[in-house]
């Protein structure tokens, strides 16, 4: 063998004991890298086994919602942990292409054991640094029975833990699609999708409908039948104040109350309250303006029939001082003799003259003359109502007012001549002055209103069937002193139905034959000798006359 060769040969077992030595020193670097890389393993299982157990423990203790946010606190480190026993797998793999093995089966237990189901490698975020670690949970107690299945098997209890948040989390962030609204069907649409009790419900729900549906037609339909038979009572509405007639009547006036006014003065408001509750339902007996009223309707009524939308009506205001609780009396009453009033005004002790300016009132009529006098101060149309002391027949188809002249529908000019100088200087005067027309008087404005209505009737040529009639009734004489009186009313453009000059003659025989509604006369003597022959009279407290009778 040459010496070449000999080189050769040396060269070639130097380079293949390098390649031994190599091989082997790649072998013990590979073995002691899968012990550090299973030590490192075992190491951040135990962390994983308590970092589980204290995110369990948290779960359990601060919320029972899947809301919840602490299973996201050890997030990286469950990942980490999961990343880390996915490289331990590929071990064995990579080692079996060595000639010979340098670890041994039983290393590699525990992880095949854990990561029997791998996750599949995500980024994994860096460490977080000690000191923002949450602190460690102290030890679970030995006899629980999470500490038992702990020190069993700390692998699987950590596995199972991790696989639980990971489940919270997806069901957490699970998107359950919103179903579209169920458009509307009829139930004859719908009750084929029913199951057969729900069927059986609705249907017996459905013959419980109809059922009542029968029994309410039914019902109906016997109120409509009895609405049909009965007689028509349609209320017509009242009238606009500010264009009707506004007459105000004290319920004293209205209806006879003598007995409660008598348990009023002799035993006080309680006792007069009481009694009038006690007998609500006792309807009570017309006054001395009843009458007067009923007429009033009438002339409504007339005027309704030749003007449909007429606004310029009579309007009857019951306005008294009586409390409240009293009211319901005078509303059976009202309704009783089918009187049209709907506006009530009751002060409560307190006087209602405050409230006639407020009403619009026209004209005001009472049984209290303190109250009357007080309403005349104010400016208002107003009398005291006395009824008479016989009954008498009264028409029923015209109202009929019957007026004196003096202090009345005139001023008390001439009265104050006649009581200072005389009856010779009264007809001189009133000679002199004919052309002169006299100063209006309380009641003037009241005889404009009747006159105003009467030529509505003569404008649909009802001159002759006029339900209105209007009297001068005069102690005046016609031939020294009625001159004035008439050329008077004629500059007014007031018309009057009948003018009777009494010259100082009684007027009660003169009323009987007119028989008025309502007579006004502003001196007493006339009003009790009318109210002997069964007048209902109206005193006016005006006039000189007042001051000398006072």
């Amino acid at each position: 063998m040459s010496q070449t060769s000999l080189k050769q040969k040396k060269k070639n077992e130097a380079g293949m004991r390098y390649s031994k030595e190599s091989l082997e020193g790649e072998k013990r670097k590979d073995s002691e890298k899968a012990v550090r890389l299973t030590t490192q393993g075992s190491q951040e299982l135990s962390k994983a086994d308590s970092r589980g157990y204290l995110v369990r423990n948290q779960w359990s203790r601060t919320s029972r919602s899947p809301s919840t946010k602490a299973p996201s606190m050890d997030e990286p480190r469950s990942r980490n942990t999961s990343l880390k026993m996915f490289f331990l797998l590929q071990l064995p793999n990579s080692s079996a292409t060595s000639r010979t093995p340098s670890t041994s089966p039983s290393q590699h237990e525990s992880p095949l054991q854990l990561s029997a189901q791998p996750s599949p490698p995500t980024q994994s975020k860096p460490p977080m640094p000690p000191e923002s670690r949450p602190p460690t949970p102290p030890e679970p107690e030995p006899g629980s029975r999470r500490s038992t299945k702990m020190h069993e098997n700390p692998e699987a209890w950590a596995h199972g833990i991790v696989q639980e948040i990971r489940e919270a989390r997806e069901s957490q962030q699970r998107d359950y699609p919103r179903l579209s609204p169920t458009e509307w069907k009829a139930y004859s649409q719908r009750k084929g999708t029913y199951s057969s009790a729900q069927s059986d419900r609705d249907c017996i729900s459905e013959q419980q409908h109809l059922q009542d549906d029968e029994e309410d037609e039914a019902y109906w339909a016997s109120v409509k039948m009895l609405y049909e038979k009965a007689p028509s009572c349609s209320r017509p509405q009242p009238p606009k104040p500010k264009h009707a007639i506004t007459i105000a009547v004290s319920s004293r006036a209205l209806f006879n109350m003598v007995d409660g006014r008598k348990i009023y003065e002799e035993e006080g408001l309680e006792k007069y309250m009481e009694y009038q509750l006690n007998n609500e339902n006792v309807i009570l007996t017309p006054g001395p303006a009843f009458r007067f009223v009923k007429a009033l309707q009438h002339v409504n009524a007339r005027l309704r029939e030749l003007y449909p939308d007429e606004q310029d009506l009579f309007d009857i205001v019951l306005m008294t001082n009586n409390h409240a609780q009293v009211g319901v009396r005078l509303i059976n009453s009202v309704n009783h003799y089918g009187l049209l009033i709907d506006r009530f005004c009751l002060t409560g002790g307190k006087s209602p003259i405050g409230y006639l300016k407020a009403y619009l009132t026209n004209l005001y009529l009472s049984a209290d003359s303190e109250k009357v006098q007080e309403a005349i101060q104010e400016g208002i149309a107003s009398a005291t109502m006395f009824d008479g002391a016989k009954d008498m027949a009264y028409c029923d188809t015209q109202l009929r007012v019957a007026f004196d002249g003096d202090a009345v529908l005139f001023s008390d000019e001439s009265e104050h001549i006649a009581k200072e100088h005389g009856l010779d200087k009264f007809f001189q005067h009133e000679t002199l002055f004919e052309n002169k027309p006299l100063a209006q008087g309380p009641l003037k404005g009241f005889l404009e209103d009747l006159g105003r209505l009467q030529k509505k009737f003569y404008a649909k040529d009802e001159r002759l069937l006029c339900p209105i009639r209007t009297y001068l009734v005069t102690a005046r004489s016609a031939a020294s002193s009625g001159a004035r009186v008439l050329k008077t009313l004629r500059r007014w453009g007031l018309e009057i139905d009948e003018a009777l000059f009494l010259a100082g003659a009684p007027k009660g025989p003169i009323l009987v034959k007119i028989r008025p509604h309502i007579f006004f006369d502003d001196q007493m003597f006339h009003i009790e000798g009318a109210q002997k022959f069964g007048t209902i009279t109206a005193h006016v407290p005006y006039g000189i006359s007042q001051k000398i009778n006072s």
